[in-house]
């Protein structure tokens, strides 16, 4: 995993030059001498070219796979493309996800790469509404298998143009392992009160009761996520993700004061913590509990241990919203405005988009679910079958607080107020009266 760079020149520099190993040297090879071929189409324009059209030559792929799992993972599928399509290779760009995160709107403007890894939903339109990818329309278009119910969150705002190619996703959903809580006598909670009701006996036997960690700024937005789920509903949710709501409402104030009464239950010290350490604290058997998306999953070992995690949806909160609500983030991939590679980057894209490349992809990491609905789900874990009829019975679906909303507003206001909160619990009020002024300035801009 890379060092955060210090300044923008440093990981930009980074992320264009440093390909990931696990490539043969034919195909470094390959890469090396399709530099010609690739000088004759660096001036392309970016969605004039078809998805059939002939490709040869490097495809450079930026992504945020740098931990182990997913990174061998999408290393594979790149290796079975280039397996089957001679004269192309993939030159992998991978960055720690953070810095990618953070860094990805300088990167755009910059020399971005041909193909990268990003968010499907808000995110991606964000960057479409300011001309920074490309259109690939042509190419959801003949790739078979892509639901339905994805079209919106892989278009721009008004539907006319599709930017990703949906790959993957999973659910948020409370984590925990079957032998300790069958050991312990321990029972699904479906309220809101039976839940803390167990935490309390998971808290005398000397376990906390839920992992949790915010070291990074986004992943207790997760958490937030499913309390406004739960307190407010769905509607009420996404209105406030795209600024149409006031943060210091009654009803965003219940959320937090809901939070903070759960507080107790979670583990200490969370801002110190990755979702990484969190999530081996659950599989030690030291906290019995953890709200997070399936991928927390890439730290258990395949096999007894993976076949030993299972999940709930979060409980009921009020009865009369219910738990048809979750969020299930959506992983695709999505095209530079000006690809120096543009008829090889629609053939990678069209792969990663199509079932052969997601089969590969899940299969290495069993903590997602290919978006494909021609994907082969007879190999799939008890647990990817578990995460796919959840995310069928569910009635709503949303895509996280940073996928949901603008990213200056997700990344430069929610993460450090959150942080806030989780440091003063008590300064309800004056965290979302700044969020709310923070908002409006963000919005109207």
């Amino acid at each position: 995993m890379m060092s955060h760079p210090q300044t923008e020149a440093e990981y930009l520099a980074q992320f264009r030059t440093a390909p990931v190993s696990g490539f043969s040297r034919r195909s470094l090879l390959a890469g090396a001498l399709a530099v010609g071929a690739m000088g004759l189409s660096a001036c392309s324009s970016g969605g004039t070219t078809s998805p059939g059209a002939a490709a040869s030559g490097e495809i450079t792929f930026g992504n945020n796979q740098a931990d182990p799992v997913p990174k061998a993972a999408i290393e594979a599928a790149a290796k079975a493309f280039q397996d089957a399509n001679a004269g192309l290779t993939v030159k992998m760009n991978t960055v720690a996800h953070t810095t990618f995160q953070e860094n990805i709107n300088n990167y755009l403007q910059g020399s971005p790469d041909d193909v990268f890894g990003w968010f499907a939903g808000y995110r991606g339109r964000f960057f479409a509404a300011k001309n920074l990818v490309g259109d690939v329309t042509d190419v959801y278009k003949a790739t078979p298998g892509i639901p339905a119910g994805l079209l919106k969150a892989c278009s721009t705002e008004d539907g006319s143009k599709q930017i990703i190619l949906p790959s993957t996703y999973y659910p948020w959903v409370v984590l925990y392992r079957k032998s300790v809580w069958q050991q312990n006598g321990w029972t699904v909670p479906k309220t809101l009160d039976e839940f803390k009701a167990l935490g309390d006996k998971m808290k005398a036997k000397g376990i906390a009761p839920l992992a949790f960690a915010d070291k990074d700024g986004w992943e207790a937005m997760g958490t937030f996520d499913i309390l406004n789920l739960r307190v407010n509903g769905y509607d009420f949710h996404i209105n406030l993700m795209a600024g149409k709501e006031d943060w210091t409402s009654a009803k965003v104030t219940k959320v937090f004061d809901t939070w903070k009464g759960l507080l107790p239950y979670h583990q200490p010290d969370a801002l110190g913590r990755s979702w990484q350490e969190a999530a081996q604290s659950l599989q030690k058997g030291q906290a019995a509990m953890y709200y997070l998306g399936t991928f927390a999953a890439q730290q258990f070992a395949k096999g007894a241990e993976q076949d030993d995690l299972d999940f709930f949806v979060f409980p009921e909160v009020d009865s009369a919203i219910g738990t048809g609500a979750i969020e299930a983030p959506t992983d695709g991939f999505m095209m530079s405005k000006r690809p120096k590679n543009e008829a090889g980057a629609k053939k990678w894209l069209g792969y990663l988009g199509a079932a052969a490349s997601q089969d590969i992809l899940v299969q290495a990491d069993p903590s997602v679910v290919a978006t494909s609905q021609q994907a082969d789900v007879a190999k799939y874990t008890g647990l990817q079958k578990k995460m796919l009829a959840v995310l069928k019975d569910a009635k709503e679906v949303a895509l996280f607080l940073d996928r949901d909303s603008r990213p200056d507003f997700a990344s430069t206001v929610m993460g450090p107020a959150i942080q806030n909160f989780i440091k003063n619990p008590d300064d309800i009020a004056t965290i979302l009266k700044n969020v709310e002024a923070q908002k409006k300035s963000i919005f109207t801009s």
